[in-house]
């Protein structure tokens, strides 16, 4: 009887692994959007990754246990574990951004204090900008060597960085180039103290942080450890999980794991801060938020004699 629904189930997921790739080879895989091709075609590479490893992790879950409840948990956990877990790839990424930004900032500080325009000191600071936003920089001069207009081009900077600590440098210097006013220098020189200053508070933040995701990691490979070794060593005792009853009780323990588990991930995840300087296809500014308002609208809906 069990051989009969392991051949069952083995025979169900050949049917609709074929029944997917048929589908899949006649609709195509989707194409990335014309704005990041790059970005869009590694994050298809990744996903595809992690849905192979998953299948596979799940299929061997199957045979060795029977379970389909321990298969599918088993396979979504392989699959996602640093997002269930917590990984700070993403914060270390934003981190390393955030110390290139605050050296260019100090290199361009520097390279106008020697009585050279913007325009001038841009291509000169690039060359030895930090790799994390060297590519945008490098956009940004070959917007400037085509005669894009200043704005323009630092619009199109701060929509390649996409990061809310770019927003502020990046406006500083779009405000420079469309009122062409003096102390530039002096608001360089305090954006880049204020960004190293954030640079350290975000470090500090992210060591606390790594204890909470050790602790998540080893609460879980403990928990794992002990029924891998009880369905392996003394199946007799895990006997009961074979049964429907079994795999309901074993559905309804893993939801609930699953969701202290992404409690855990809650707490030890940054906080996601929005962009400010959003622009629509208008190059007019907009709110990062649907239900925010531009700067100013607020006030006005709320004193609508002030504008008059």
């Amino acid at each position: 009887m069990p051989s009969d629904l392991l051949l069952a189930l083995g025979c169900g997921a050949v049917v609709g692994g074929g029944i997917a790739l048929g589908v899949l080879a006649f609709v195509g895989l989707p194409e990335p959007p014309a704005g990041k091709p790059r970005r869009q075609r590694a994050s298809l590479r990744e996903r595809t990754r992690r849905l192979l490893v998953g299948i596979v992790v799940g299929l061997v879950v199957l045979v060795v246990t029977r379970w389909v409840v321990a298969a599918v948990g088993m396979g979504l956990l392989t699959a996602y574990w640093d997002r269930i877990t917590g990984s700070s790839a993403i914060e270390r990424r934003a981190i390393a951004r955030l110390e290139a930004l605050a050296s260019w900032t100090e290199s361009l500080r520097d390279t106008i204090a020697g009585a050279i325009g913007l325009e001038q000191a841009i291509p000169a600071t690039a060359v030895n900008a930090g790799a994390p936003i060297r590519p945008s920089l490098n956009l940004l001069v070959d917007r400037l060597r085509i005669r894009e207009p200043m704005p323009n081009a630092l619009r199109g900077f701060a929509e390649d960085l996409d990061d809310p600590s770019a927003d502020i440098i990046c406006a500083s210097l779009l405000l420079n180039a469309r009122l062409r006013g003096p102390g530039l220098r002096d608001v360089l020189t305090a954006l880049a103290v204020s960004t190293r200053e954030e640079l350290d508070m975000r470090r500090r933040i992210e060591a606390s942080r790594k204890s909470i995701r050790r602790s998540v990691r080893i609460v879980l490979i403990i928990v794992l450890g002990m029924m891998g070794g009880l369905t392996l060593l003394n199946r007799t005792y895990v006997e009961p999980f074979d049964t429907l009853a079994g795999q309901i009780a074993l559905l309804v323990v893993g939801l609930l794991f699953a969701g202290g588990l992404l409690w855990l991930r809650s707490l030890s995840a940054p906080s996601k801060t929005d962009r400010f300087l959003v622009f629509g296809s208008d190059g007019l500014p907009r709110p990062a938020r649907a239900d925010a308002q531009p700067v100013g609208a607020a006030e006005r809906a709320a004193h609508p004699q002030a504008g008059r």
